[in-house]
């Protein structure tokens, strides 16, 4: 019985070559297959790291036919490196469905980590960095666009997303519309290439800015969380004796408060046991 390969998901350098870490060219080297986001992206990769393994592309609109022939080669035993045009695999880019499907067949999948535009922006954004969620790219749907800025914007962390440049101003602009303008924003640009740049701000700010000129190059937005609420600890007790006035029982009251005054379930229960 054929003992089955593995897949490897390497990590390539999002603009400078030199994040191209030594395993991942050992790795690139020594496997039978590389699956690429885009050939004529990776092909000078590779070419400048000395590796010569035959290239294949697999990318959003061919994986599906594409999947089950990577799953075949390493069935057959063949190791096979999935990287994508930059960064890591996965993160808003192609290989989800291959590594899910090669899981699922019970072969081994190894990671060799390396670059990450969402990391890199986050670390030297200066906002809190634990904890974050990744938001990816935004729909493009207007409906769905919205829900999902209002999911975001409701997190108290830091949240990173990507965004296409002709965009930015765009999606700032939504942010501010959606309450969230004097929120502190970084707009991480051109990450580790000779034009790298940080611009940090208001969203009001930076949506004035970018309003006049669109960025160039690639972008990471990372937004800071939402502000913790603020209690009106005078007005929750007005609103505790009122109630309780009225003949509202002490659930109802402290339902009340949870609701409209911010309190926690433990602090309205106690204003409304002692109004």
């Amino acid at each position: 019985m054929t003992t089955p390969g593995t897949l490897y998901v390497v990590s390539t350098p999002i603009g400078n070559r030199g994040d191209l870490s030594p395993r991942a060219i050992e790795v690139l080297g020594r496997v039978a297959l590389v699956v690429a986001e885009d050939t004529r992206h990776t092909a000078p990769l590779l070419q400048w790291a000395g590796v010569a393994t035959p290239l294949r592309s697999h990318h959003q609109h061919n994986e599906a036919r594409e999947t089950p022939l990577v799953l075949a080669r390493l069935a057959a035993g063949e190791d096979v490196a999935l990287v994508s045009d930059a960064g890591t695999p996965c993160l808003s880019d192609p290989g989800e469905r291959l590594v899910a499907a090669a899981v699922a067949a019970g072969v081994s999948v190894v990671p060799v980590p390396g670059a990450s535009a969402l990391l890199a922006a986050l670390v030297a954004s200066g906002l809190p960095a634990v904890p974050f969620t990744f938001g990816g790219f935004l729909p493009r749907p207007a409906g769905e666009r919205r829900a999902a800025l209002a999911a975001l914007l409701a997190l108290p962390h830091t949240v990173v997303l990507y965004e296409a440049p002709p965009r930015v101003a765009d999606t700032l602009e939504a942010i501010v519309d959606a309450g969230a303008g004097d929120r502190t924003v970084v707009v991480a640009r051109e990450l580790t290439k000779l034009h790298e740049e940080f611009r940090r701000g208001t969203v009001a700010e930076l949506a004035a800015y970018y309003g006049e000129a669109a960025p160039r190059g690639e972008v990471v937005l990372v937004l800071a969380g939402a502000p913790p609420a603020t209690v009106d600890h005078a007005g929750a007790a007005d609103a505790a004796r009122r109630l309780r006035g009225e003949g509202a029982t002490v659930r109802d009251t402290a339902a009340v408060l949870q609701r409209d005054h911010g309190l926690s379930r433990n602090e309205a229960y106690r204003l409304a046991q002692d109004a």
